[in-house]
């Protein structure tokens, strides 16, 4: 028997609001606590949370979208890398 799973409707205002405010608390603790390792985590963190529409497949995104959540995941991993090796 084949069970389909279906994806949970989040609104996308819920979505923005969680990301943005996981940038700001990693802003806080990289800027007025200096604890880098939970700026960084926190910032990983907000990309679970995706800003944009997420009933759009990726390919199917505009470009400044893939662009944004590449670079974001990007500098996320640099920053674990840099955090590993330092």
């Amino acid at each position: 028997m084949e069970e389909t799973v279906k994806a949970k409707n989040i609104s996308p205002l819920f979505n923005r609001m969680a990301y943005g405010l996981f940038i700001l608390l990693s802003i806080y603790f990289a800027v007025f606590s200096k604890n880098y390792p939970s700026a960084l985590s926190n910032f990983g963190i907000a990309l679970v949370f995706d800003p944009f529409d997420q009933t759009v497949r990726f390919p199917d995104r505009p470009l400044y979208q893939k662009v944004w959540l590449i670079t974001h995941a990007s500098l996320a991993l640099i920053g674990f890398v840099l955090m590993l090796v330092l």
